[in-house]
């Protein structure tokens, strides 16, 4: 074995790594969303909201925090950028799910995954990541994949698809910062600090917005924003429940996938969520996509499959610094 293999494996064990973490947790997110677009009628989103925190928060503090060396690792250097990036994606959740109570589950999707174009571009300017032909090309494919299904001129193109399109820049915004604090942070940190805002910003909703005052039938989005709180059903309360356990692990492992992996090789396969989309639309709302939304499918899928094949099982090289640590 030469001097360099131990190093190359070290890079293709932390991409691979990071990978399957980003998969898990746009899976886990799926979930998420679907247990929120089935709420979304009769409850307001703060409410599911900060039921769902809770429980991630709960899931952070008891199982992850410890897991990753301890209450110790709370303390943190980058306070100011835990509070930006908190913002972002509480921001960028708010934007999604806002929009999802108009548009479907699978349109929403669709539209939010104008980010890995926005991650990738942004990683290049901020972070100052290498990005080839070959990446761009593959994102490119996963792009047109998205603008095949979201049918320019059609319905998906009303106001509130706008939302998810500004979820998404957000979140970018969100991926970036994780990348340039990733290395000097534990994902539970930077998890733990997320959910904290999200207990804030829904807590402070519940206060202003709770009563119901403001509610409007006139838009299912700012219904969904502005409804008044109700005690929920047993079943709609353990759906909340579970859209936590999906926050909170979907959340941990994202962190941790664009901790040890580059920004660029992650991104393009967040895009199964969106094939995830099509699959709960299908089995719970009974929304069949036609053929022109399965090309899409198809092309966004062999877009990520394009970087996995290249990275991983080619065995190309991958810029990652700082591998994942052995003691964990």
């Amino acid at each position: 074995m030469g001097l360099d293999g131990p190093s190359m494996n070290g890079k293709v064990s932390s991409t691979g790594l990071g990978i399957a973490s980003a998969l898990v947790a746009w899976v886990a997110f799926s979930l998420n969303d679907l247990g929120i677009k089935y709420l979304s009628g009769d409850y307001p989103l703060h409410q599911i909201v900060l039921v769902r925190t809770l429980v991630a928060l709960t899931i952070t503090l008891l199982i992850l925090v410890p897991y990753e060396g301890g209450y110790a690792n709370l303390k943190t250097k980058f306070i100011g950028i835990h509070i930006i990036r908190g913002l972002c994606i509480v921001l960028a959740n708010s934007l999604f799910f806002i929009g999802l109570a108009s548009i479907t589950l699978a349109e929403a999707t669709a539209i939010f995954f104008i980010a890995p174009l926005f991650i990738t571009a942004l990683s290049v300017i901020f972070l100052n990541e290498k990005v080839g032909i070959y990446r761009w090309s593959a994102v490119v494919v996963g792009l047109i994949g998205v603008i095949v299904m979201l049918r320019p001129g059609s319905s998906a193109f009303q106001y509130a698809s706008l939302l998810p399109l500004l979820a998404a820049l957000a979140y970018a915004i969100t991926q970036i910062l994780t990348r340039k604090i990733g290395f000097k942070d534990k994902a539970s940190t930077m998890a733990f600090y997320i959910q904290l805002g999200f207990v804030f910003v829904c807590t402070g909703f519940g206060v202003l917005f709770g009563d119901g005052q403001y509610a409007s039938d006139t838009s299912a989005s700012l219904d969904f924003l502005l409804r008044a709180w109700v005690w929920p059903e047993q079943k709609d309360l353990l759906i909340m429940m579970a859209t936590g356990v999906s926050s909170g692990v979907g959340g941990y492992l994202i962190s941790q996938a664009y901790r040890v992996c580059e920004a660029v090789v992650i991104a393009p396969f967040e895009y199964i969520a969106l094939v995830m989309s099509v699959v709960w639309s299908v089995l719970v709302f009974s929304e069949w996509p036609d053929t022109q939304a399965w090309v899409g499918i198809v092309l966004i899928f062999l877009s990520g499959l394009s970087i996995f094949w290249r990275e991983v099982v080619v065995g190309r090289k991958v810029v990652v610094k700082h591998p994942m640590p052995r003691h964990r």
